[in-house]
């Protein structure tokens, strides 16, 4: 009875051997497989370092590219302007600062695109000087083409100079433009037709003091 119990369990253990000898084989056999299929995959071509080095030269930073796409400042002359000025009055240290006004009598404007004249005594500069010697302009004129049309003309500016050439100007001393700042922003108002380009532009005035008037040179900005 015992020889017989000792046998099966001998013919247990050997089915248990085969079994796990059968396993084994079977998962060498899949990572054998699964191995074979890895190596026959395309593999995507190395890039060289020549190559990488290339790709990012041609990168351009986000800052380079919109300074690129800015455009710069162009301009076209519009005319020169020459306005006529009565004495200067002076209103005196008020809150605002020391005011002058200076009333235009007239004047002329002349371009390629438009001319005319100046409308007198409708214009004026109300003059501001601050603390710092600055001077501010703050101007409405009425301007009439050759042909008949009515241009009103606003403008800012600015004018700084040395406390030696302000005092040579207030006396009305020929005083070259050179030797200051004179800067204005003139903008255009008008109801006609043929002129309404002149309703949508930007300018910039350049200008130069003289005993009874001031000459400026304005540019369209384009």
């Amino acid at each position: 009875m015992g020889c017989r119990r000792f046998a099966g369990n001998r013919h247990i253990s050997r089915k248990t051997m085969l079994l796990k000898t059968t396993v084994l084989y079977i998962t060498l056999f899949t990572f054998l497989m699964l191995t074979a299929s890895a190596h026959d995959l395309p593999r995507p071509p190395r890039r060289s370092a020549q190559a990488n080095e290339t790709s990012l030269d041609r990168v351009q930073p986000t800052s380079q590219l919109q300074r690129s796409s800015m455009k710069e400042l162009k301009s076209s002359r519009l005319f020169t302007l020459t306005i006529k000025l009565q004495p200067t009055i002076e209103l005196g240290d008020t809150p605002a600062g020391k005011r002058r006004i200076f009333a235009v009598t007239g004047g002329e404007f002349e371009g390629d695109r438009i001319r005319g004249t100046i409308m007198p005594v409708i214009g004026s500069d109300l003059l501001l000087v601050g603390a710092d010697g600055s001077a501010r302009q703050d101007v409405r004129m009425l301007l009439k083409t050759d042909d008949g049309v009515m241009v009103l003309m606003t403008y800012r500016g600015v004018r700084h100079a040395s406390d030696e050439v302000n005092a040579r100007i207030a006396r009305g001393d020929p005083v070259s433009g050179a030797d200051y700042y004179l800067r204005t922003v003139p903008f255009f108002e008008t109801s006609s037709p043929k002129y309404a380009w002149i309703n949508k532009i930007v300018s910039v005035g350049v200008g130069e003091r003289r005993a009874d008037s001031v000459v400026y040179q304005v540019f369209e900005i384009l």
